[in-house]
């Protein structure tokens, strides 16, 4: 009997370290999933002995978690955005999940967040690529709201559109408004002239359409690119205004201040949170990351994988011109919070629509014969980056220290 007992101890140990060595062995040839996200919001008070980066991190290919809502559920999704409505075949760009080195991405959950939104209005303002990452968030939202009479988007042509869940009474706002100031780029469909021109001391105008929001998201970055911006002291409607060629990087500083000016007297810091959206990166040019002379993003299907790679697309005078200004806002008793997407993003030069989205023109003809010179390599195709973007921006909304 004693000799039975022992043979079956040993054999019981034998199994127990075979998983053992069994388990290693698969965690480190990426067969086993790391760091799966977790439904709790990680400390992101700063607290240096419980810090959290989330901005530091890599990207783990899931397909059994993502994509977060199909792009054919979604009845608000854009068509410059539905890269697969439009031709795309390989898909792989949807399945990605951002690993923070740290600590665990917060898994999204859309009836949490519609309950921190119950009777308030949350709004992003900017360009294009903030209405990108807002269509991202309706499409998130909306995916868990299952009666669809319950939900409606309002869109009358003007710079603000509306999103509204009704059993919440949660409204999510997008704002066009792509350098923030007043400018001449404000028309929503008609807004592409030679010369850009920014009232840079005007911001009213808009501004007042965000009065008052619970949540406000803010991003400003690719309008900006060019070494001088006209600056117009008066009015458009007046033919006696100042205009004045301004350096870029001055007069994007000049507009962040007028905007922290604005807040620091229009908003309430104990009612309203505030975050500006880093640089979103561009893939214009394949040679930066070991591609071929004159190509950019069309054909990409996979990511880069050079941890802290950065491009010609992003620029870093930018974020600390950016990074400044917040900080002088905080001494000031407001917490604007930055969402630095710019890093994660940088790997994904297969994000982008490419050729697969809605022409608005005439397609040319050396256009048909050169696809890439069509290429959208600004913007993000949906399921995808965006919506890792809205999973950070989700982790401070719920994270009480962020207030």
């Amino acid at each position: 009997m004693l000799g039975i007992r022992t043979s079956f101890h040993t054999i019981a140990a034998v199994l127990v370290a075979g998983l053992i060595v069994t388990a290693v062995f698969m965690s480190r040839n990426g067969l086993l999933k790391e760091n799966p996200q977790r439904d709790s919001v990680p400390d992101l008070s700063g607290d240096s002995s419980r810090e959290c980066n989330l901005f530091e991190g890599k990207w783990v290919f899931d397909n059994e978690s993502y994509p977060l809502y199909k792009e054919e559920d979604c009845k608000f999704m854009s068509d410059q955005l539905a890269c697969e409505k439009f031709g795309r075949k390989d898909l792989s760009y949807k399945f990605w999940r951002w690993q923070p080195h740290t600590c665990d991405l917060p898994r999204f959950n859309g009836t949490k967040l519609l309950e921190r939104l119950r009777n308030k209005r949350m709004v992003y303002v900017g360009d294009s690529l903030n209405r990108g990452q807002w269509v991202s968030m309706v499409c998130m939202v909306s995916s868990v709201i299952t009666n669809p009479k319950a939900m409606y988007m309002h869109n009358n042509g003007s710079n603000l559109i509306t999103f509204k869940a009704l059993e919440y009474n949660a409204t999510i706002d997008y704002y066009w408004a792509p350098l923030l100031v007043e400018s001449n780029s404000d028309d929503p469909t008609n807004h592409r002239f030679p010369d850009r021109i920014v009232r840079i001391q005007s911001i009213e105008k808009h501004a007042r359409h965000w009065t008052n929001s619970d949540i406000i998201v803010f991003n400003s970055y690719l309008w900006w690119r060019m070494p001088h911006i006209k600056s117009l002291w008066g009015s458009f409607e007046k033919l006696d205004g100042i205009y004045k060629e301004v350096e870029m990087v001055r007069v994007y500083e000049m507009a962040l201040q007028t905007l922290s000016q604005w807040l620091e007297v229009h908003v309430n810091p104990n009612l309203t949170k505030l975050f500006f959206m880093s640089m979103s990166p561009t893939h214009e040019r394949a040679e930066e990351w070991g591609g071929k002379v004159n190509q950019n993003c069309y054909g990409e299907t996979s990511l880069i994988d050079k941890e802290g790679y950065t491009g010609k697309g992003s620029d870093p005078k930018m974020m600390r011109v950016l990074e400044n200004v917040l900080d002088g806002l905080k001494t000031r008793g407001l917490n604007m919070q930055m969402i630095n997407i710019t890093q994660l993003s940088e790997y994904r030069k297969e994000g982008h629509p490419s050729i697969y989205r809605k022409q608005w023109g005439t397609v040319k003809e050396n256009e048909t014969s050169n696809p890439s010179s069509n290429a959208d390599c600004i913007h993000w195709c949906l399921p995808g980056v965006p919506d890792v973007w809205n999973e950070l921006l989700y982790a401070y909304i719920l994270d009480h220290h962020s207030s």
